[in-house]
């Protein structure tokens, strides 16, 4: 009874002969045997199982030698093929996959057989496969679990690894280098282009300026002259009046004359100043011009007939003398550099956010003004309305020079 009686764990088969010959695979369970003519020839674990064999040197295309360490995962299919077909398959797949690496190493170099360790697991599993597939046994995994190359070899890898990676470091850092340089000369760039184009509008609306200012002073200035002409030519009128109102007599001319004289020899280049001997003649002769001979002999200037004076020519302005000269006095301001005024007193006159904004929490430059400063003060102090009120001062300047009136 207990030789009838066969108990099989799971994932466990059993090959059963009778009288020497197979008769069944028994399963997992219990099973009935028939005593001494039923025999259990072997019991098949079903589990996917791992065999990881010892390195094996194989020899690659290029001449060197590796050790290559394989690991199988593979699992019994057909226990009958398994206990029939071969007499032990752990060690058929340990060579049959030895034979297989060398043949699939053999035919790469040392730089393929480390890259293609996919390649190579591949087209080992699929040989294994196909050769154990009579043997009942199912190949499931295929692992290069490691390739070690000779020592001399590896020395060379790693200098070799080395010195690409020191290339590649050289090669960043002069792209890096040529990338600062670049972007450094662009800057640059940039800079002297916006630096050329703030000094050429500079030049210009100073140049402008200047223009404008000199011809208002032109204006101003022939004006000025225009008038001051005319108050000489009026001065010489009054004086000349002045003295033929007067009636002079010989003897005030006389004595004008002497007065004259020291002012004449004041000159630098007039080193020695003489007399002329015929003073005396010139003197008897203008008395007799001018006088008329008294009882006693001597020439006496006798005042003519008083005449009614005559009547002053109206003085005109300077604007009516002449029609050519009438827009010389034009005090209306031109309308350009009015406009430019404006201009830059809006600008000066604009509230400029300074550094006390940011600390008095973000308060309006406004604010300010109730503190006792004005708040077109800011902008003012600000260096784009110290420009502005600058060009204000200096297009108003020539703008004030014209609009004077020709008394002033």
């Amino acid at each position: 009874m207990v030789k009838s009686v066969l108990v099989i764990p799971q994932a466990t088969a059993a090959v059963v002969e009778r009288l020497g010959r197979y008769r069944t695979t028994a399963a997992p369970g219990l099973n009935i045997l028939v005593p001494f003519f039923d025999r259990v020839r072997a019991r098949i674990d079903l589990r996917e199982q791992v065999v990881s064999f010892p390195p094996q040197p194989v020899i690659t295309q290029d001449n060197l030698t590796v050790s290559i360490d394989t690991v199988v995962y593979f699992q019994v299919t057909d226990p009958r093929a398994a206990v029939y077909e071969i007499s032990n398959y752990i060690v058929g797949v340990e060579q049959l996959a030895t034979t297989t690496l060398r043949n699939l190493v053999g035919g790469m170099s040392l730089e393929e057989t480390l890259t293609s360790r996919d390649q190579i697991n591949s087209q080992l599993r699929g040989v294994l496969d196909e050769a154990t597939g009579r043997w009942g046994i199912r190949v499931a995994r295929v692992e290069l679990k490691a390739i070690d190359p000779p020592p001399s070899i590896q020395d060379s890898m790693e200098k070799q690894m080395r010195a690409d990676r020191e290339k590649r470091a050289m090669i960043l850092n002069a792209e890096g280098q040529r990338e600062s340089a670049i972007k450094t000369a662009e800057g640059q760039k940039q800079s002297q282009i916006l630096a050329a184009e703030g000094a050429k509008q500079a030049a210009i609306l100073a140049a402008e300026a200047e223009r404008q200012s000199r011809i208002l002073r032109a204006q101003g200035d022939r004006a000025a002259r225009y008038l001051q002409a005319q108050g000489q030519a009026k001065a010489i009128e009054k004086v000349f009046a002045a003295i033929k109102a007067g009636r002079p007599t010989p003897e005030v001319l006389a004595y004008q004359y002497l007065q004259t004289l020291p002012q004449m020899a004041q000159g630098d280049a007039n080193k020695v100043w003489l007399v002329p001997s015929d003073y005396g003649k010139a003197l008897e002769g203008f008395a007799r011009m001018l006088g008329a001979p008294g009882e006693d002999g001597v020439f006496r200037y006798e005042p003519p007939a008083e005449e009614p004076p005559a009547e002053e020519p109206p003085v005109s302005a300077p604007e009516q003398d002449d029609a050519s000269v009438a827009d010389w006095f034009d005090t209306a301001p031109d309308p350009a550099v009015a406009e430019a005024v404006r201009a830059a007193e809006a600008v000066a006159r604009k509230e400029v956010p300074g550094p006390l904004d940011g600390a008095l929490g973000g308060a309006p430059s406004g604010a300010l003004g109730a503190s006792g400063a004005a708040p077109g003060a800011l902008g003012a102090g600000s260096p784009a309305g110290s420009g502005s009120a600058q060009a204000g001062r200096e297009l108003g300047g020539g703008e004030a020079e014209a609009s004077r009136s020709p008394l002033e």
